[in-house]
C-alpha cells in the first residue's frame, strides 16, 4: 500500500523537474533569435548604403595574417607592381627570340610542301608573333622601350608587325655579343643554310633548329625564375609559364616528326 502511494509523488516530481529544462532550452533558442536578428539589423544598414550610393566604392586592403583590413579613399588607384630588372631584360630579349622564330616560319611555304611542317609552322608563327605583341604592350605600360634590333645579320630582322617604328624606340647599337648572349638563336650560318635548303632538307634543318631555339626560350625562362626578385610580375608570370608549356609541347611534336622518316618533297 505504501509503494503504490509513492509512485504518483515521483511522477509528478518528474514532471515538475522537466519543465525548468524545457523552459531553459526554450531561453537559450530565444536568446540565439535575439542575436541572429540583431545582427541582420546591424548588417542590411550597411548594406543599404553602399546600394544606395554606388558612386562611393568601397576599396578593401587586406591585412597581413592576423592584422585587420584598411578601408580606403574611393580616390584610391591601383598602381602596377615593382619590376625587377631581369623582368625587363627579360622581355626584350624575348621579343628579339621570338622575332628570328616568326622569321623561321615565313621560309616554309616557299621552301616545303610538308603538309605537317606547314600546319606546325603556322601554329607557331600565329602563337610568337601575338606574344610579341603582348611583350610590346607590357614593355610600353612601364614606360621601357623593346628589345634592340640586330641590323645586317641574317636571321636577325624583326617582322614589320613586331618592329614598327622601333627605330624612334631603340638604337641600333647592339653588338655579336648580344645574340651570343641569346639562348638557342640560331647564328646567321644556320640561318643562311635554312634559306638555301630546299623540301626534305629543309624540314630536318627547320626542325632541328626549332628544336634549338625552343630549348633556348626554355632555358631564358628558367634563367627569369632563377633570379631572386624576379618574375614577380602576375603578367609576366603567366606568360613566362604559358611560353614554357607550350614550347614544351611543340618540342614533343617536332621531335616526333624527326623520328619519323621525311619523304623526298617534289620540287
Amino acid at each position: 500500500m505504501k509503494i503504490f502511494s509513492l509512485i504518483p509523488n515521483w511522477q509528478v516530481r518528474y514532471r515538475h523537474e522537466r519543465k525548468p529544462k524545457s523552459s531553459s532550452a526554450r531561453r537559450v533558442v530565444t536568446r540565439a533569435l535575439f542575436a541572429l536578428s540583431g545582427s541582420v539589423v546591424f548588417l542590411f544598414p550597411a548594406l543599404r548604403a553602399q546600394q544606395n550610393d554606388p558612386s562611393k566604392p568601397v576599396v578593401v586592403q587586406p591585412g597581413a595574417p592576423g592584422a585587420p583590413s584598411k578601408t580606403l579613399p574611393s580616390s584610391t588607384r591601383a598602381s602596377l607592381p615593382p619590376r625587377s630588372p631581369a623582368d625587363v631584360e627579360f622581355m626584350q630579349g624575348m621579343i628579339l627570340h621570338h622575332a628570328q622564330a616568326v622569321e623561321m616560319t615565313a621560309m616554309i611555304p616557299s621552301h616545303t610542301q610538308n603538309k605537317n611542317l606547314r600546319s606546325l609552322g603556322a601554329r607557331i608563327s600565329s602563337s610568337q608573333a601575338d606574344e610579341i605583341k603582348f611583350m610590346k604592350r607590357w614593355l610600353a605600360a612601364r614606360g621601357e622601350s623593346v628589345s634592340k634590333a640586330m641590323p645586317n645579320m641574317p636571321g636577325m630582322d624583326m617582322p614589320h608587325d613586331a618592329a614598327h617604328d622601333s627605330s624612334h624606340e631603340t638604337s641600333h647599337d647592339t653588338s655579336h655579343d648580344s645574340m651570343a648572349r641569346m639562348p638557342g638563336m640560331l647564328t646567321p650560318q644556320q640561318m643562311e643554310a635554312l634559306e638555301k635548303a630546299k623540301g626534305s632538307e629543309f624540314d630536318h634543318l627547320f626542325l632541328v633548329g626549332m628544336i634549338q631555339h625552343h630549348n633556348g626560350a626554355l632555358t631564358m625562362v628558367k634563367d627569369l625564375f632563377d633570379t631572386a626578385g624576379a618574375g614577380q610580375d602576375a603578367e609576366l608570370f603567366n606568360f613566362a609559364t604559358d611560353a614554357d608549356n607550350s614550347q614544351r609541347a611543340e618540342i614533343g611534336i617536332m621531335e616526333t616528326m624527326l623520328k619519323k622518316e621525311i619523304p623526298e618533297e617534289k620540287r
